[in-house]
């Protein structure tokens, strides 16, 4: 394990290292914790670096977080060949335990990243205690974006061109995005834009992907939230997986698809109470 760079000099408590992983070199990101909850693994959106969600991990308070850029995303280079979900499920479960986590993890996941944290609780009943699902979908059986938000996704200019993004960003993001352009800025500030095929691989990962299937087998604890005005993934998708998750607990935010980003004081003490609470 070779550490690369560390945020504990300028002040952040998140430290960044890269693993490398059954040959694949993983960018990662700890952030410790004293809780008597689980680690927190997280799984980010389509083409977001780790930086995009540390307020969030940060605001967690005591829970320590686990992160680490997707592969083509970020500070992780792209595998030669595409992957799966559940190739990206057994990357994290053998990351977890290069890096010393042997007991359960509770998991988060954001919009893609909530999908790969389905298939992660599905492949993993035991590792998994408890799962968070933030403004995600069941996969291609889904209640679509409209086309005009969808054709803006398909490719990656939102990370790459700070002015496109601050055009298109109110129309996709929704919620405060809308009206308050100086989070469209701070977001613009923190991306590392996905290079190459590395986007091109998380599209194919999701391309056929369906947690219909299964969803009713999950036995984890489950919190949906899920913004009421989130153009890329309706709020009807989180009323499918809250409804067909046996344990899930619909959580709806007067916001759009970042609201983890836009209204990270409000959500995270919901998300630390939801990990912290007794077992049913």
């Amino acid at each position: 394990m070779k550490v690369t760079d560390t945020r504990a000099e300028s002040g952040h408590r998140m430290h960044i290292r890269t693993v490398d992983v059954d040959g694949q070199t993983l960018r990662v990101g700890v952030r410790p914790g004293n809780s008597a909850t689980p680690p927190l693994l997280m799984f980010n959106g389509i083409g977001a670096n780790l930086e995009l969600v540390e307020p969030f991990a940060d605001a967690l308070g005591d829970v320590e977080v686990i992160i680490f850029d997707i592969p083509g995303v970020g500070g992780s280079p792209a595998p030669v060949v595409p992957y799966r979900f559940s190739t990206l499920a057994v990357l994290a479960d053998k990351l977890l335990s290069q890096l010393g986590y042997v007991e359960q993890v509770d998991v988060l996941g954001i919009s893609w990243g909530g999908a790969l944290a389905q298939q992660f609780a599905h492949l993993y009943p035991v590792r998994c205690r408890r799962l968070v699902l933030a403004a995600t979908s069941p996969g291609v059986i889904m209640v679509p974006a409209k086309l005009s938000v969808l054709s803006k996704l398909i490719r990656p200019r939102r990370y790459t061109d700070p002015t496109y993004l601050q055009r298109i960003g109110a129309e996709i993001y929704g919620g405060a995005y809308r009206y308050d352009p100086t989070l469209l800025a701070e977001h613009s500030r923190h991306i590392r834009p996905p290079r190459g095929r590395g986007y091109v691989y998380q599209l194919l990962a999701a391309w056929g992907w369906s947690s219909l299937p299964w969803l009713g087998t999950l036995r984890q604890q489950t919190l949906v939230m899920h913004g009421n005005d989130d153009p890329i993934v309706p709020l009807s998708n989180a009323k499918i997986l809250a409804a067909r998750i046996r344990n899930a607990t619909l959580h709806v935010i007067d916001d759009g698809h970042l609201f983890l980003v836009a209204r990270v004081k409000d959500v995270a003490p919901t998300v630390r109470a939801f990990l912290r609470q007794e077992s049913s």
